[in-house]
């Protein structure tokens, strides 16, 4: 495993063991609302310390980009970190988050780790190299029809759309898709995707920390992930993501 992954999954399972004993005990400390349905507890920050300084014990240079302490530090490998992706399902107990480190050198991705500490289920994956759960190589699914497609989606509570923009989409891939979840982690969806177990996802509106792992994951694991109108995801925010007939799918609805 390459050394800069296998730091990135120190500091996942580091982090891991952070929020686990925390969700195991239901001590979340306070709870702060971020923006309308946007929270962050004690505990997003303390998995976020530990995670930076793992990351900076090795690589005391590199930048990071963080959701909760934003951007530091000017180097040509940038790790980009969620502490707990799906933290409203932390905060309620519902066992479906994760850890979620990316690394960018020299402005592409080129690691990804995403840890579930619940399920102690993780996935990594490099440029290149491939796509791996657990050490076990993974491949996206086989689907090739929407028709028979398990897709999953979120809808961009953080910022001051209109579901209504959101919608028409949803309507139609769910009436033409086998069918659709909504789970509340848009790092689990992506490497879900790359795994075999979701055929799709689409998403607006998000942070460079919720997918740039996820991405990669689904790159690395034989399928197509990035942005809706053709862009760089990790700049506009909007996933679509999929096996290559299923994105194709995707690309001409969303």
């Amino acid at each position: 495993m390459n050394p800069l992954v296998n730091t990135a999954v120190s500091a996942a399972r580091a982090a891991g063991r952070v929020i686990i004993k925390h969700y195991r005990q239901g001590h979340l400390g306070e709870i702060k609302a971020k923006a309308r349905n946007d929270y962050v507890t004690e505990v997003d920050h303390a998995a976020e310390d530990v995670i930076v300084r793992t990351l900076h014990k090795a690589y005391p240079r590199h930048a990071i980009l963080a959701e909760e302490s934003g951007a530091s530090g000017d180097h040509e490998v940038q790790w980009i970190i969620d502490p707990i992706d799906g933290t409203m399902n932390f905060i309620r107990g519902i066992p479906h988050f994760c850890v979620s480190i990316g690394c960018r050198v020299r402005g592409e991705l080129a690691h990804g780790v995403v840890y579930d500490p619940f399920k102690d289920e993780l996935f990594t994956a490099s440029r290149g190299d491939g796509a791996m759960l657990d050490g076990r190589r993974i491949r996206v699914a086989g689907t090739t029809h929407l028709r028979s497609a398990l897709l999953a989606t979120g809808f961009a509570y953080r910022k001051q759309e209109s579901l209504d923009s959101h919608l028409p989409t949803f309507n139609r891939l769910l009436a033409e898709s086998g069918d659709v979840r909504r789970a509340g982690s848009a790092a689990l969806d992506l490497a879900y995707v790359a795994a075999g177990r979701l055929d799709g996802y689409w998403e607006r509106g998000l942070a460079p920390w919720d997918i740039a792992a996820g991405l990669l994951l689904v790159r690395e694991a034989g399928g197509i992930a990035g942005d809706v109108g053709g862009g760089n995801a990790l700049e506009t925010g909007n996933v679509i993501a999929g096996t290559p007939k299923v994105y194709a799918a995707l690309e001409r609805i969303g």
